[in-house]
């Protein structure tokens, strides 16, 4: 494919970095370049803020009614179903994701940014009965104003539709800064945003790196929230970044969820869903059940199992449609991948599947990791205790409820959890004592556009989907008025 020169969208127009340099973006699979990047600085994002501010406050954006921009998100949902294979292919060829998995994305997004439309025009204020009864009080919900949005590699066009769909949906604006690794399906959903009618300056995209334009929009007083989505050490950063004008913040940092499987389970299921909660994406999700805790009685068998099933996917280029898994976004994820693979087997840990980088004509010039189960591997281990976000599963035994409670929220992370049983009261009690923003029961990893999903602890605080999604983009002002006068 022709290699592009990408541009910055700021204030409706396409325009070079104001540095002109660029970077590239590479296809993990085959290591060829697919375009060249504008390399966004802070000069930049000051640009893209002052015209997210302008739109605003000025122009036809603040005048559009809930009507308005409902009418304006099915639009921009209706383009994006009909370039779903575009949108597909896009984010197989950057950061490696089988194709039958991003189709599927794709689909579960037009479906995701219609819920929003729908929420566009059902938010509402309450009217209240003071107890002066020459008072009246209502509240009234406004756009919390000019918004940053800072996404990760591991889901580009997912990511932006999360962070793009509630700020439509308020009537607020946005600057969204896409990783460095994965910035083709960001920039192709500002070009349909523009299509669909989206006001200039309401939706911008600036490229670049973290620690150049990422850092810049987390620190800029023009912004009024921040969302971000990524690592925990750097949700710290932006944590302390915000301070300066207090900005609103919501995080979706890491995870490494528990996922519990008790003897009474459906076992064949528990085991194939396993697999999937681990390794879907290459591991690069990061709600990936990557501990797996199994009931001792039936732990050895039932490892087995995992590993055996984990050894049938077909690991090779995204584009392939019988791909079960692709390559790892990037050199440097492969790297730590490695490291940590490294550190379980020189503390004891042993594989029953994968073990180390694939190597051979196939995979040379890719980034390609295989699904990798443990046993022998201890809590305290780096890779039980640290995200690894990659194919790595460790199995661990226990032998009681109280137990396994006690060592699944033995984690800095509370972001999701699973539980497998046909005990009725024992699926509830789980439940209810694991520590995180999700608990799935006989599943793993559900989602609708309606259920709200977030972390705990250090796996961050506001919640995405559902009702509060878009509420998180509102402030709430109260009016008096005395009817005496």
């Amino acid at each position: 494919m022709a290699v592009r020169d990408e541009k910055l969208l700021i204030g409706g127009a396409w325009l070079p970095a104001e540095s002109g340099e660029t970077f590239e973006t590479r296809n993990p699979a085959t290591g060829e370049v697919l375009a060249r990047i504008a390399r966004g600085t802070a000069g930049d994002v000051d640009r893209a803020v002052d015209a997210a501010r302008r739109a605003f406050e000025e122009g036809p954006w603040p005048r559009f009614s809930p009507a308005d921009r409902q009418k304006l998100i099915l639009g921009l949902a209706d383009l994006l179903e009909r370039d779903a294979e575009q949108f597909a292919r896009l984010d197989t060829l950057e950061m490696g994701s089988p194709i039958r998995h991003t189709r599927g994305s794709v689909a579960m997004l037009v479906d995701l940014l219609r819920y929003f439309a729908g929420i566009a025009r059902s938010v509402e204020g309450t009217t209240n009965r003071p107890s002066d009864p020459g008072t009246f009080a209502c509240t009234v919900k406004e756009p919390v104003g000019v918004c940053g949005a800072i996404i990760p590699w591991n889901g580009p066009l997912w990511a932006s539709v999360l962070k793009l769909g509630p700020v439509l949906a308020s009537g607020c604006t946005l600057v969204l800064k896409p990783a460095e690794d994965a910035s083709l399906a960001p920039l192709r959903l500002a070009e349909l945003a523009l299509e669909a009618g989206v006001p200039a300056g309401v939706f911008n995209v600036v490229t670049g790196f973290g620690a150049e334009a990422g850092a810049a929009l987390a620190a800029h007083s023009g912004v009024d929230k921040i969302a971000f989505t990524g690592s925990e050490a750097t949700g710290r950063r932006i944590v302390q970044a915000s301070a300066g004008n207090l900005k609103r913040l919501s995080l979706e940092l890491g995870g490494k969820s528990p996922n519990i499987v008790f003897a009474d389970a459906d076992l064949e299921a528990a085991a194939k869903t396993a697999v999937i909660a681990a390794f879907a994406n290459s591991g690069q999700v990061c709600s990936a059940g990557t501990r797996l805790f199994v009931e001792r009685a039936v732990h050895r068998e039932f490892a087995a199992e995992v590993a055996r099933i984990a050894g049938t996917l077909k690991i090779g280029d995204g584009l392939d449609p019988e791909t079960d898994l692709g390559p790892l976004v990037s050199a440097r994820q492969l790297e730590r991948v490695c490291g940590h693979m490294d550190d379980a087997l020189a503390a004891g840990a042993a594989p029953l599947s994968g073990g180390g980088r694939l190597s051979g004509a196939a995979y040379d010039k890719g980034f390609f990791f295989p699904p990798t189960v443990l046993v022998e591997a201890r809590d305290d281990m780096r890779a039980v205790r640290e995200e690894i976000f990659g194919p790595i599963l460790a199995t661990l035994p226990f032998d009681s409820e109280d137990e396994v409670i006690a060592r699944a929220n033995a984690t800095e992370f509370g972001l999701g959890a699973g539980v497998w049983t046909s005990h009725l009261g024992r699926a509830h009690r789980m439940a209810r004592a694991l520590k995180a923003g999700s608990v799935w029961v006989n599943c793993y990893n559900r989602i609708d556009p309606a259920v709200p999903s977030g972390g705990i602890k250090a796996s961050g605080h506001g919640r995405e989907y559902g009702r509060q999604h878009v509420e998180e983009h509102f402030q709430t002002k109260s009016i008096w008025i005395d009817t005496t006068v």
